[in-house]
């Protein structure tokens, strides 16, 4: 049976639409290796889970900023309160890729609405990294999973996507780098597209749910989309 065309598309924002790389230096500097931006991205999102399976919750910010500290004890570096800024700037400030651009611009022209779900929270003091990034004026909803007091993948945050948009989940596909952000909203009845950003290939695990999509990038992202609505 063909995958339904959705017609809201839902995007995940960091490393989906902007560039986590552009942190590396960071990292470089600190530890003396920039491939440590993994590790400390992977356990922040094992934390993030784990603070939402024990019924707590702290910012993604936050959490960020605890998860470098812990990586200084781990490596025995001294992270100090002008990096915990650097880093704070750093997620403000990612650069989109450079796919991102064209591709939102075709799927929107095409009359798909366009949302966005993320981990970061809204930033009281100026923009958050989708807003400085120059995209943020492709969608109709910026959310932040911070509403709920939950992070992704719980089913919450993919519902509460479907309340805001006053749309059901077999209309929505998620778009995302991370197959456990698209295996939590196929939990909840929506289609998939998996982004297969560096270092983010599929899960290939049988008795999983798997992608309806696998692309590169938005650009073929919107060209199979476009190209199945006819």
């Amino acid at each position: 049976m063909p995958t339904p065309t959705p017609s809201v598309l839902v995007f995940d924002v960091n490393e989906t639409l902007v560039d986590i790389d552009a942190l590396a230096p960071l990292f470089g500097k600190l530890f003396g290796d920039r491939r440590v931006l993994r590790e400390w991205f992977a356990q922040l999102i094992m934390y993030s889970m784990t603070v939402t399976l024990t019924d707590n919750y702290v910012d993604f910010p936050t959490l960020a900023n605890g998860v470098l500290r812990m990586l200084g004890d781990a490596y025995q570096v001294n992270v100090t309160d002008d990096d915990l800024d650097g880093l704070r700037t750093g997620l403000l400030t990612m650069p989109a890729h450079p796919d991102a651009a064209d591709g939102l611009s075709s799927l929107r022209n095409h009359g798909f609405r366009l949302a966005t779900l993320t981990n970061s929270p809204p930033n009281p003091n100026g923009p958050t990294a989708l807003q400085h990034s120059g995209l943020a004026g492709f969608f109709e909803q910026q959310l932040s999973v911070d509403s709920c007091g939950a992070f992704k993948p719980s089913r919450e945050v993919y519902r509460y996507v479907c309340e805001t948009l006053s749309v059901s989940p077999g209309e929505c596909m998620m778009v995302a780098a991370h197959p456990w952000d698209l295996l939590g909203a196929q939990s909840v009845g929506f289609t998939a597209a998996l982004l297969t950003r560096p270092g983010n290939p599929p899960l290939p695990v049988g008795g999983l749910p798997q992608p309806d999509f696998v692309v590169s990038d938005v650009r073929q992202l919107a060209e199979r989309l476009v190209a199945r609505s006819g």
